[in-house]
């Protein structure tokens, strides 16, 4: 057991293609500056060696390479062995810590509300420029800088302590790409905790728009339909990609490029095995719905 004063233990991975070094390292160098907690951080490399980074890691800074890349939140997991700590942080490579106490403030939100299971923070671009809308995980936008539950989360920041990430299964392996982030946020809700936005912690990151390629358009699609077959109770299932369909369709009034991916995407996802099943209870759906949104939305 740990002695009263001990600094809390939080086990950082950060996750790289090591096509942004300097991005990297002012990540890099916010977590290590970080106050209030100790810090045990492990860089994967997704096909890529991190030991190789111009100017070497920081010293006590561990590479875990992949062969070969292996998507985003297989990436994240692989990183997870590989550091110890009661916490875990998840950091993206063009990501960074707006404030030395950034960990330390998180836990205190963690450890003074128990029903809280993980936490994104706000979103900011350092140089200035507007946030979009879609980094404020909730469908009533609102002020960015009120906290609230939400039921997705950006991945590019987020802490949760390591018992509730081990009970949700981490993250979805199969995705490789888009919407891992609804899925681990629905099954933090399922652990009996919830997921919770705070617009006081704040976390930079440059505002890039997302590309919009066929293969974005069919990942989303797909994984959407996963995300349904994946988590929900199978009288929901329909009604989630139901809702979904229509939304989407409406979006691709103008794009029939995008939209022909799309629908590539959306038989995929029915007609490829999603990786498993682990549906969601109905009290969870029970929770979800009273605090704001049921999971069919």
């Amino acid at each position: 057991m740990s002695a009263p004063d001990a600094l809390p233990a939080v086990g950082v991975v950060v996750l790289t293609q090591g096509t942004r070094p300097e991005d990297l390292r002012r990540g890099l160098d916010s977590v290590l500056g970080q106050r209030g907690v100790a810090v045990d951080v492990a860089v994967v490399g997704n096909g890529w060696d991190p030991s190789q980074l111009p100017g070497g890691l920081p010293e006590g800074v561990r590479a875990v390479a992949l062969p070969e890349n292996i998507g985003i939140p297989a990436g994240r997991n692989a990183g997870v062995p590989w550091v110890t700590g009661e916490y875990l942080f998840f950091l993206d490579d063009d990501a960074s810590l707006a404030s030395p106490r950034f960990l330390a403030e998180a836990i205190v939100l963690i450890r003074a509300d128990r029903r809280i299971g993980l936490i994104q923070p706000r979103v900011v671009d350092p140089t200035g420029v507007a946030s979009p809308r879609r980094w404020i995980p909730r469908i009533r936008k609102g002020d960015p800088g009120h906290s609230s539950p939400v039921f997705s989360v950006w991945e590019g920041a987020v802490l949760l302590p390591r018992k509730v990430f081990d009970t949700a299964g981490g993250w979805g392996d199969p995705y490789f790409y888009a919407h891992e982030g609804i899925e681990l946020a629905w099954r933090v809700w399922d652990t009996g905790r919830r997921a919770w936005y705070s617009g006081q912690l704040i976390a930079h990151h440059p505002v890039i728009a997302p590309t919009r390629h066929d293969h974005y358009y069919r990942l989303n699609a797909r994984n959407r339909v996963w995300l349904a077959r994946r988590n929900l109770p199978r009288v929901l299932v329909p009604l989630y990609v139901l809702a979904w369909t229509c939304i989407q369709t409406l979006r691709f009034t103008r794009d029939r490029s995008g939209l022909r991916a799309w629908w590539a995407g959306w038989f995929e996802g029915w007609r490829v095995d999603p990786g498993g099943r682990r549906p969601m209870s109905w009290r969870t759906v029970a929770r979800m719905t009273r605090a704001g949104r049921p999971p069919i939305v």
